[in-house]
């Protein structure tokens, strides 16, 4: 069986608020020194006049959140982004298919479906889904990368100012003064332009996947039936493509 995650006090707390029952103490009846697994959550709902499933229900919203990978970057830039949800199963064919619909309107991107074994994969360019087993059951790996089209923006707007250098050094034993800045100026406008734009849209692309990503990893975990006490303490077979 595979080790079951355990919650500490902080994060039961937090499980407890959404559960909607934020008025009340950590659960005294059990040690929780080495924190307690979903299924003895569910056990122990009774002394805070919970439910089991809506434990369950508020386990699954917690792990919905997911983890956010610390961004990459790229000449202080971020270039990269990430965020991982754990997951109690495998998603079915169905869930899969209903997942990859949202992955395409969310992204604005068909995309590519592909399987090998338990692993599921969508991918466009550089942004990628993957469905993957983990000692503690599954998880949902969201990842996508800017780094080449900053390093393809750097190198063509330096470019344009060695251009436009070069242009000048030229221009500058001309006798016609008037206009020998004209075309240097061009071009440097054009490479500080390039330059500047990357500067302006990595940032703004980088929230717009983080917020994207984060919508994504709720919908995984309201596809994903809420886990049961069942399915803490039992392995669910991966299905086959």
């Amino acid at each position: 069986m595979s080790k079951e995650r355990r919650y500490q006090n902080e994060e039961i707390r937090e499980i407890l608020e959404l559960a909607g029952r934020d008025d009340v103490a950590q659960p005294e009846s059990r040690p929780t020194a080495d924190g307690l697994t979903a299924a003895e959550l569910q056990a122990v709902a009774g002394e805070v006049g919970l439910a089991p499933e809506r434990i369950a229900q508020a386990v699954a919203e917690f792990e919905g959140r997911g983890e956010l990978v610390p961004p990459g970057t790229t000449l202080g830039l971020p270039t990269s982004i990430g965020r991982t949800v754990l997951l109690t199963r495998a998603p079915t064919d169905s869930e899969w298919e209903l997942l990859v619909s949202e992955l395409r309107t969310t992204f604005r991107a068909k995309g590519e479906m592909s399987s090998a074994g338990g692993l599921r994969e969508w991918s466009n360019g550089n942004l990628h889904a993957f469905i993957e087993p983990t000692p503690a059951g599954y998880r949902l790996r969201l990842t996508d990368s800017m780094e080449g089209a900053l390093v393809v923006a750097t190198l063509a707007g330096g470019f344009f100012f060695a251009f436009a250098l070069l242009i000048l050094l030229v221009l500058l034993g001309k006798d016609d003064a008037g206009a020998r800045f004209v075309v240097p100026a061009f071009f440097s406008i054009i490479g500080a332009g390039l330059i500047a734009g990357s500067r302006i849209s990595l940032p703004r692309w980088s929230d717009e996947r983080e917020a994207q990503m984060q919508h994504i990893a709720s919908r995984a975990i309201a596809l994903i039936a809420p886990p049961t006490s069942h399915d803490f303490e039992t392995d669910t077979p991966i299905p086959r493509s």
